[in-house]
């Protein structure tokens, strides 16, 4: 009895073609293209946006203008593949559907370029998490914006395939940033604007709970119209997203700016009563409160005591009350505030003087006596950190200018020597005039 050892039998490993796709290809280089696009803009920006939750989400949400268009691209230079290798015929003997293989080739290139944009909006929160001084993560326009970059890429690969032409794909994308950009920032306030997926958002406003949800509609069923109109056995399917996209863009349209309101935490206001005048910031930088109070420290401590001051310092959009001073701006974020810091409170110190003082309304320059009382109050509360550069050049001037300059500084050291009850009394008779350009009634120095 003999026994006989055969060859073990080759185990074959069938490999899922949308794996091959997901692994290896083009589809990993535009994720990584998308990733690394976005990542330098935002790291070029960073000062305007990372310390506050919703400049970051504008920001995320603003980049779209840069990353429909280069998804866009990237599926159409998929989507031209098979033209450029001219395996077109042998794909058509496939055992497997078109649409099916379609999606086979679309859906890793989509799913690449979205996560690209996904990890750098992760990354863009961590950033901006240890500087945040308030209000909360703005997430609700994150998932409506994945969506409308996992669109554009399943639609530029569509249009790969109808257009035989190696130029597509850069040409679709540089058409597309055109197109988005014109409707973002044209001047005709039009309501299809309200369709474009990369309109700019003001960090001041939030989104209606259904906006988002009709924006990833539209997209969405753009995409899936196009993919079924052009590799669907049954192309009258296509009329299903159609119609979805369609009454979703009429929603957009629709809805328009009643879509976006301000939002609640920006108009609420967070004040430190203990101070004259009172220190108010907005909400949204509510932790804030007390650099400010530290910088406008030199200057609510002399007015203790002095009447005719405003209230209050308010930091709101528009003209403050008529018992109210407009705090030195916030915002925009990147210039005296950055990564949740102040970044130069001596500066700010001395525009908040500039605001009691309310004298921009006065047509021409101001009579000498008005200028010589602002100049001395200034400097006796927040100096402007240019008063001795300018004190030079008036030094260094004409007999004319160096008179001024003894004048100013004359009354600098005048309203300095004054007891406190006296200097009380005149910073009380000099805040009634704020605003007022009669130097008649502005008290002298």
């Amino acid at each position: 009895m003999s026994l006989t050892v055969t060859e073990p039998e080759r185990v074959r490993v069938r490999v899922h073609p949308l794996r091959a796709e997901v692994l290896r290809g083009f589809a990993p280089w535009a994720g990584l293209a998308v990733f690394l696009t976005v990542g330098a803009l935002l790291g070029a920006t960073a000062d305007r946006w990372q310390g506050g939750w919703a400049e970051t989400r504008t920001e995320l949400h603003n980049v779209l203008l840069i990353v429909v268009p280069l998804a866009a691209a990237a599926g159409c230079w998929q989507g031209g593949r098979e033209q450029r290798r001219r395996t077109e015929e042998l794909w058509g003997t496939a055992a497997r559907g078109p649409l099916a293989r379609f999606l086979a080739s679309a859906l890793p290139v989509a799913a690449w370029v979205t996560a690209g944009y996904a990890a750098v909006a992760a990354g863009a929160m961590l950033a901006t998490w240890p500087y945040a001084r308030g209000d909360r993560p703005y997430l609700d326009l994150l998932p409506a914006d994945a969506v409308a970059v996992a669109a554009a890429a399943v639609a530029g690969q569509v249009v790969g395939r109808l257009v035989a032409w190696r130029p597509a794909a850069p040409l679709l994308g540089v058409s597309g940033y055109v197109a988005l950009g014109l409707s973002s920032w044209g001047e005709t306030e039009s309501a299809g604007r309200y369709l474009n997926p990369a309109l700019p958002v003001p960090e001041s406003v939030v989104a209606a709970a259904w906006q988002p949800v009709a924006a990833a509609v539209w997209m969405a069923g753009l995409a899936a119209a196009s993919v079924l109109a052009y590799a669907a056995r049954r192309r009258y399917t296509a009329l299903l997203p159609l119609a979805a996209a369609t009454a979703a863009g009429a929603l957009l349209v629709q809805g328009g700016a009643g879509w976006w309101h301000t939002g609640p935490v920006g108009a609420r206001q967070v004040c430190d009563t203990s101070t004259t005048p009172q220190i108010c910031v907005s909400a949204r930088y509510g932790e804030l409160l007390p650099q400010v109070r530290t910088a406008l420290a030199g200057v609510t401590g002399p007015l203790d005591g002095v009447r005719n001051l405003p209230v209050r310092f308010e930091d709101r959009p528009g003209e403050p009350r008529p018992d109210e001073a407009e705090l030195p701006m916030l915002t925009p974020m990147g210039w005296s505030f950055v990564r949740g810091r102040l970044t130069d409170p001596e500066q700010y110190a001395w525009e908040a003087v500039m605001a009691l003082q309310n004298r921009g309304d006065c047509e021409g320059p101001l009579d000498p006596r008005v200028s010589r009382a602002d100049d001395a109050v200034q400097n006796l509360l927040a100096p402007s950190p240019a008063q001795g550069h300018f004190d030079e050049l008036d030094a260094d001037g004409d007999e004319s200018a160096r008179a001024e300059l003894r004048e100013r500084r004359a009354a600098r050291a005048r309203l300095a020597s004054m007891d406190a009850d006296e200097r009380r009394t005149w910073l009380s008779a000099y805040f009634a005039t704020a605003g007022d350009c009669d130097p008649d009634e502005v008290p002298a120095l």
